[in-house]
């Protein structure tokens, strides 16, 4: 299946700047410059961060695609620049190499370096890591906020909130998440907003506190931490996706979309992994009626049913392993000299459990936009919008 809409990103984390490119995408949507900034902002922020974040201040250019605050229907366009690149031109110079510069040759286990230095025959291991560098989802999250402009015109909601780091897991959450007649965007926005307040992006306070200090100890131990976010999106019709043939399912869309976040080693959906310890009559969600309409008192399949939109809240999880750069480091072998060392060290992270979710919403978000233009057009949004409604009247949504 050709996807409707395209996204593409270029760029390294010490550059000069990131690039994203979205293709497919309607005209005539609205689009607010400070609506993606916001969304930048909110990927900076999170507790266990390291200095870089301190140092850039993310904010999106438009190059192209977007005019008087309306996108084109032609390919859109963002730039944003790396404020630490003057301190990196020498090493991340296009065209001359300075004889000062060491390449780096020793890989950190856990890190595309090794793999990358193989598969791309290179003999300096920045060549792969200053791309498999996490900063390039900052393009991603750019290029998410205007899809979710686009849902929002169809009163589409997505959200996330962090369940787990460093073992800590939250265990008193707001019911809303698991009702779905509760679930609704409006809703969706408010445990957003309150998950925003919480340097964790925890809504369990107990437990935010006991991840706070996991955190800190791992920094004193000068370790990292990994964890588990969970990203939902509401207001989705019945429908969207496909049975028929294995790449239109869109629960392996998403999957996919999350398993390309760095870090991510796992992925759920609904219930997930607790499938595999309940017995049929725990694992699916009856259909009823309730005053003439038909709902559902659980939602366990996470809001996807045979590849397809079943109307309720749609709910994923993603399991983000430990960061690999480590400022006490592994062991690994220098791969030109043959030698046992240990690997070197990168300015990173403790924890990015939290930024990783604001990731995920931008990549749900541009899944789900896509499976909006697959099903309703996307030479515009008037015509999505006659084709939406029509949609809607038929089906009697």
């Amino acid at each position: 299946m050709t996807a409707k809409l395209r996204m593409f990103t270029a760029g390294e984390s010490h550059g000069k700047a990131l690039v994203g490119i979205l293709e497919g995408f309607p005209a005539n949507v609205p689009v607010r410059k400070d609506e993606i900034d916001r969304q930048l902002a909110r990927r900076q922020r999170g507790y266990g961060r390291g200095g870089r974040m301190q140092i850039e201040q993310d904010e999106a250019q438009v190059l192209a695609g977007i005019r008087f605050g309306k996108t084109l229907g032609s390919p859109l366009a963002l730039v944003i620049w790396n404020r630490d690149w003057p301190n990196w031109q020498e090493k991340m110079d296009p065209w001359e190499q300075h004889p000062n510069i060491e390449p780096l040759t020793a890989p950190r286990p856990g890190h595309a370096d090794y793999p990358g230095w193989f598969k791309y025959r290179h003999r300096d291991l920045r060549n792969v890591l200053e791309r498999a560098s996490a900063r390039e989802t900052a393009a991603r999250v750019a290029l998410g906020a205007i899809c979710r402009q686009l849902l929002q015109q169809f009163g589409v909601g997505v959200a996330s909130h962090v369940i787990e780091i460093g073992g800590v897991r939250a265990s008193h959450l707001p019911a809303e998440l698991s009702d779905p007649r509760r679930c609704t965007p409006p809703v969706l926005n408010e445990l957003n907003l309150r998950a925003d307040q919480s340097p964790v992006r925890c809504l369990d306070p107990e437990a935010e506190e006991r991840m706070k200090a996991a955190i800190d100890r791992a920094r004193e131990e000068e370790d990292t931490l990994g964890g588990q976010f969970e990203v939902i999106a509401a207001g989705m019709p019945p429908g969207l996706g496909s049975h028929v043939h294995w790449e239109r399912r869109l629960d392996a869309r998403i999957a996919h979309a999350f398993m390309s976040i760095p870090a991510v080693k796992a992925v759920e959906i609904g219930l997930g992994t607790e499938l595999a310890h309940v017995p049929g009559s725990q694992a699916h969600d009856e259909i009823l009626l309730e005053a003439g309409r038909i709902v559902r008192a659980t939602n366990r399949a996470g809001g996807l049913e045979g590849g397809m939109t079943n109307g309720l809240p749609i709910v994923v999880r993603a399991t983000m392993k430990p960061l690999p750069t480590l400022m006490r480091p592994l062991r690994t072998v220098d791969l030109l000299r043959r030698e046992e060392r240990v690997a070197f060290t990168e300015r990173g992270d403790v924890c990015a459990v939290p930024a990783a979710s604001i990731v995920g919403e931008a990549m749900l978000a541009f899944v789900l936009a896509d499976a909006f233009c697959e099903a309703f057009g996307n030479d515009s949004l008037e015509q999505m919008r006659i084709n939406y409604e029509a949609y809607c009247v038929q089906m009697g949504l």
